[in-house]
């Protein structure tokens, strides 16, 4: 049996997966747990599977494993890797993630002592190539970068009538949680390519955790760096991640709402968009053109605004594909699962 599986999701990854499997490779783990890793490779075409393969050759920390992901798409990825898993327990890794030498054993612990969780963030230590600009704070989380030393349950207090939930990198989920809750596929696939207009997924997929009233947590005792680069500051691509942020707002802000109510709660939303928007052109108007920042909320403002009406757009164009609410019960996954090891596992030498 398998206690924890770390999933690693990349697109074109190979600078970086050396030093997340090097990372792995020194992990402070107890004995006692059996643990695996699992490469989902989203179509990259940067020499990724000759990487993993070198890896093979001399690997001896635990089980690791190769799968090739065809479909673009970070929640495609995700899926793969859920379904491939075989551990309890499912730690997720971006291409840009390094964790630190601890960050199973006390993903594995906070699980154990934390029996009605189904999913719980890492602290996300910036690694910048250079300086983020100034206010950066303000949008740091987004990007994510989430530092803060106690716990949090995202499903108590006010946090339980917010849509606030941990980000994905870092993520830790408890694998038949999510097969029994989330459905598939997503409204919100994620990024595919260079187009950003579907992030949120991650978002999504644990609103209907929290909906199906499991814990959702933050565990401060868990750290990975995230490697970002200076193009990331960039403000024609800080622009195009906000708006794909905003347009995503529909589909999580939806999540748990009946459909008779919906259109009274997309006024209610639109009115208090608009009001924000309001503000923050009143406070930051004469410096929009050069605090990028400030440019970026705009952003994620306007798209918040726009985004029913984005939603409604991607549903008609979307019209005779499977609907964001079928979903493939655990028992079928399973299923697809061996069927995936067989086609696409690369084995062991």
């Amino acid at each position: 049996m398998i206690d924890f599986s770390v999933a690693i999701r990349l697109y074109n990854g190979a600078l970086t997966l050396p030093k997340i499997l090097d990372a792995l490779s020194l992990q402070a783990i107890s004995s006692s747990i059996n643990w695996e890793i699992i490469i989902v490779d989203n179509n990259s075409v940067d020499g990724t599977v000759d990487i993993v393969h070198r890896y093979q050759q001399t690997w001896t920390a635990c089980a690791l494993r190769y799968v090739l992901e065809a479909r673009q798409g970070a929640s495609f990825a995700r899926r793969r890797a859920i379904v491939e898993a075989q551990g309890t327990w499912i730690g997720f890794l971006d291409d840009d993630n390094i964790p630190d030498s601890h960050w199973v054993q006390s993903a594995y612990e906070f699980g154990c002592t934390h029996p009605k969780a189904a999913a719980f963030g890492s602290q996300i230590h910036p690694n910048y190539e250079t300086p983020p600009p100034a206010n950066f704070e303000r949008i740091a989380p987004f990007i994510p970068v989430v530092e803060r030393q106690e716990e949090v349950c995202f499903t108590t207090g006010w946090r339980a009538m917010s849509n606030l939930v941990p980000p994905g990198a870092g993520l830790v989920i408890l694998r038949q949680a999510w097969l029994d809750n989330v459905p598939y596929p997503l409204t919100l696939r994620g990024p595919v390519g260079n187009s950003l207009n579907l992030k949120g997924e991650d978002v999504e997929a644990l609103l209907y955790l929290k909906k199906a009233n499991w814990e959702i947590w933050f565990n401060p005792l868990m750290h990975i760096e995230h490697q970002i680069p200076s193009w990331r500051f960039e403000k024609s691509y800080l622009l195009r991640f906000f708006h794909g942020i905003g347009l995503s707002k529909y589909a999580t802000r939806m999540v748990g709402i009946s459909p008779w109510r919906r259109p009274l709660w997309v006024l209610l939303f639109m009115g208090n968009d608009c009001r924000k928007l309001l503000l923050h052109l009143v406070k930051h108007h004469r410096h929009l053109n050069r605090d990028v920042v400030s440019a970026a909320e705009l952003q994620l403002l306007i798209s918040s605004l726009l985004s029913p009406f984005y939603a409604w757009k991607q549903r008609l164009y979307n019209r005779g594909e499977s609907s964001s609410s079928d979903f493939i019960p655990a028992h079928d996954l399973g299923k697809k699962s061996k069927l995936g090891k067989k086609a696409s596992a690369l084995p062991k030498s």
